[in-house]
């Protein structure tokens, strides 16, 4: 049963704040990234970008959390399907800092070269972005006015009494104090960096030609 909404969008710290809830709640905590091993739940969230949330229970409720895109996306759907769920707002210290981010890593998944099977996960990401963002990829003003809205929109109508701002340089201490849990002794998981997500992408497009050419990665 889902216990925390992640309704920050991408590259505020979701990430680090995915590994943080999976060993706060000892479960796991959906992701974009967890869709990439699940593409049969793409119907579930486009369905739910047209209006029928109805299938999301099915795709959540063996995670204890779930943050980032898509489910920041519909973030406020999924507060009344998990009326008793925490929602975290993560954010950067910048509208201007977040895009800079976004620009150069997840845009990235929006190019037209994307193989067969990958095909409906790239049109619910713009499903994700038209409905987030706008219809231009590359609009900054449009994306940093959006990014304004977005986390302005979660802060006004969120309920207070399960409600949490939150920025990832606060570490463990905010998630505990909300989840009624100790601060573990471990430093708190910052990562997927954009330099993180360069060096990534730089491995998947060697290993992307290396298949084209028959030659190992």
């Amino acid at each position: 049963m889902v216990k925390v909404i992640g309704a920050g969008l991408p590259r505020t710290g979701t990430h680090s704040l995915k590994l943080a809830l999976s060993q706060l709640l000892g479960g796991k905590c959906y992701h974009m990234s967890e869709v990439f091993e699940r593409m049969d739940d793409v119907p579930a969230w486009r369905a739910a970008l047209a209006g029928d949330a109805s299938g999301l229970p099915a795709v959540l409720d063996e995670f204890v959390a779930a943050v980032d895109w898509p489910v920041s996306g519909l973030w406020s759907e999924l507060a009344q399907l998990y009326p008793d769920a925490l929602i975290i707002l993560s954010s950067r210290s910048s509208a201007a800092v977040w895009w800079r981010s976004v620009h150069a890593t997840i845009i990235e998944g929006y190019r037209d070269d994307v193989p067969p099977e990958m095909v409906e996960w790239q049109a619910m990401a713009f499903d994700l972005w038209h409905r987030v963002i706008g219809p231009d990829l590359h609009d900054e003003a449009a994306g940093l006015a959006a990014y304004e809205r977005h986390n302005a929109t979660v802060r006004a109508t969120a309920p207070a009494d399960r409600f949490l701002d939150w920025n990832a340089t606060q570490g463990w201490e905010p998630l505990c104090a909300a989840l009624g849990l100790p601060v573990p002794e471990e430093a708190f998981p910052h990562v997927n960096s954009t330099e993180e997500w360069e060096q990534h992408r730089r491995e998947r497009e060697a290993e992307e030609r290396a298949a084209e050419e028959g030659a190992p990665a």
